[in-house]
């Protein structure tokens, strides 16, 4: 497998031509997912139905974005319009089963966070899965591919602190290279696992 800095290369040459489509579809993203927290009351419950079909979308749209393939914008609806029930499943129990490790100790639960790191990708590419299948196929897929997940989200975490001197600007870039990132690791980890 390539090394972390080849991977998060690769994923910026592949935006190449595409950063403004892939500013604004992941804008919307975050601006669906901000505004839904914002209703009163509604708030909370309805970013918890949101957040698993859209997390389904961006896993498709960086999946795209990467292969490059043709992508719109509709694509981030892909959770809703072919798995909205598994993709609420898939979030409730990663997130089940990351509070409870979390209960048990910090790092147990950093481990869950980073074993179900590619469950959506995975639900991106295979809907008809069912959801907790999806969830032990990311566990099994990350033996030994944690650590390397994990220093490539501290990378990503100091690009996030270089954007804060941006007036968060630079959050407009690093969030859809995040997302291209994710989606290049997968693809190289499926073709190290299978």
């Amino acid at each position: 497998m390539k090394n972390n800095l080849e991977i998060m290369t690769e994923a910026r040459l592949s935006l190449t031509e595409k950063w403004p489509f892939a500013i604004i579809t992941f804008l919307v993203l975050n601006l669906i997912l901000i505004g839904a927290t914002l209703i009163p009351i509604l708030g909370t419950p309805l970013s918890f139905i949101l957040s698993g079909p859209l997390m389904i979308g961006a896993a498709y749209v960086a999946l795209k974005i990467y292969k490059n393939d043709e992508a719109e914008t509709n694509d981030l609806f892909f959770g809703f319009n072919h798995l909205f029930g598994n993709s609420i499943i898939a979030y409730l129990l990663m997130n089940v089963l990351i509070i409870v490790r979390l209960l048990l100790l910090i790092v147990p639960g950093i481990i869950a966070v980073l074993a179900y790191s590619q469950t959506f990708f995975i639900l991106a590419e295979n809907p008809s899965m069912d959801p907790y299948e999806a969830i032990l196929k990311s566990k099994k897929m990350m033996q030994g591919f944690k650590w390397k997940y994990f220093q490539i989200g501290l990378i990503l975490f100091g690009l996030g602190l270089l954007c804060l001197l941006t007036c968060g600007i630079g959050f407009l870039w690093l969030i859809p290279y995040k997302y291209v990132v994710y989606a290049n690791f997968y693809e190289k980890v499926k073709a190290a696992t299978s």
